[in-house]
């Protein structure tokens, strides 16, 4: 750890450089050549050691030995040796540079999918195909149109690749401009929709959580009709008697004619005498009931007089009734005082 030792006088290195730094994994790295490593398996495989057949799935992990067993070129050949612990069998999977895939070479084999690369593998012919090619000219054309026309058909779904990329990443500064634009005017109306949400659960004491307004909440909300508002809103409530009186409570027959003129000019009448009416009795009520004045904005009458009482005239010719004067008890002597006082407090207590 950056201290000076001096050599030693026998041979033996100091005891920090026995050691490796993968540790236990690479007990074998000098000897063997061999180094431990995790090893995901790429592929489905079916063990050939199990008594019955058992399938290894895809990205199953063991540990594996790895060694470098040659070269491709420049390139190294890995072998990858685990055991598979249901039956105790090894199995060895190696690289393969030239095909650029893994192969398995001892212990099992792979997975037959069937014609999953079928696709990919269309251009690739056989002995016995080519061999007939040779043979026949016109098995030869056949597969020349074939070839040709699935080649122009790549190309141009490759050309209409390339002009969707330039269509959209031509200006890539652009292209980012507009995704931020629509992802700052999403946001903004997230942020609107929460206010106003919040502010409504503010109002009505709510303690739930809201849900965003749909088309049915809309339209829901259109068919709902409020009456006309009235500025004699509350007199009208405050002159209506309490219990519906038997005028009001009766109902009025309105005679059936044969001619539809005749009906409309009867039904408007009876309409405009009911109206009539009801603005009668209210206006009778506010000026027989005292305490309407008060509470309708009228003044209070004074303590002194007598209480008017609205919509009804008083006679100008009589006189006016001078109100009665209230006898009060005179200041006397003060042994007349100590008489009335010792009346209010002189009495048996017991």
């Amino acid at each position: 750890m950056g201290r000076y030792y001096p050599p030693p006088e026998s041979d033996s290195s100091p005891s920090f450089n026995k050691s490796h730094p993968l540790g236990h994994r690479a007990r074998k790295l000098r000897s063997e050549g061999i180094l431990t490593v995790r090893f995901e398996m790429p592929f489905a495989i079916w063990c050939e050691g199990c008594p019955k057949p058992t399938i290894i799935g895809q990205g199953v992990r063991f540990n594996a030995e790895k060694k470098k067993i040659g070269n491709y070129f420049s390139t190294a050949i890995w072998q990858f040796r685990m055991k598979h612990a249901a039956c105790g069998g090894w199995i060895e999977i190696r690289t393969d540079p030239k095909a650029t895939e893994y192969v398995v070479t001892d212990g099992a084999k792979r997975r037959d999918y069937g014609d999953e690369r079928r696709d990919e593998e269309e251009g690739v012919l056989d002995e016995e195909e080519r061999a007939r090619r040779r043979e026949d000219a016109m098995a030869g054309l056949e597969g020349k149109k074939d070839e040709e026309k699935a080649k122009k058909d790549s190309s141009q779904r490759v050309k209409e690749l390339k002009e969707e990329r330039d269509r959209f990443w031509k200006d890539p500064y652009e292209a980012s401009r507009l995704v931020r634009k629509g992802f700052r005017r999403e946001r903004k109306e997230r942020v609107r929709e929460t206010l106003k949400a919040e502010g409504l659960k503010s109002r009505m004491g709510l303690d739930i959580e809201l849900l965003p307004e749909t088309e049915l909440d809309r339209k829901r909300a259109e068919l709902v009709e409020f009456g006309e508002w009235r500025t004699d809103g509350p007199s009208v409530a405050f002159t209506k008697p309490l219990f519906p009186t038997d005028n009001a409570s009766g109902a009025t027959e309105i005679p059936e004619t044969n001619h539809s003129k005749t009906k409309t000019k009867t039904k408007t009448k009876v309409q405009n005498k009911l109206s009539l009416g009801e603005r009668l009795r209210y206006s009778t009520r506010a000026a027989v009931d005292p305490f309407a004045a008060a509470h309708l904005g009228g003044s209070a009458p004074d303590s002194g007089s007598q209480a008017a009482i609205v919509g009804i005239k008083k006679n100008a010719d009589k006189a006016p009734v001078p109100p009665h004067p209230i006898a009060r008890p005179s200041l006397g002597s003060p042994a007349t005082q100590a008489q009335g006082l010792a009346q209010l407090v002189a009495y048996d207590s017991d």
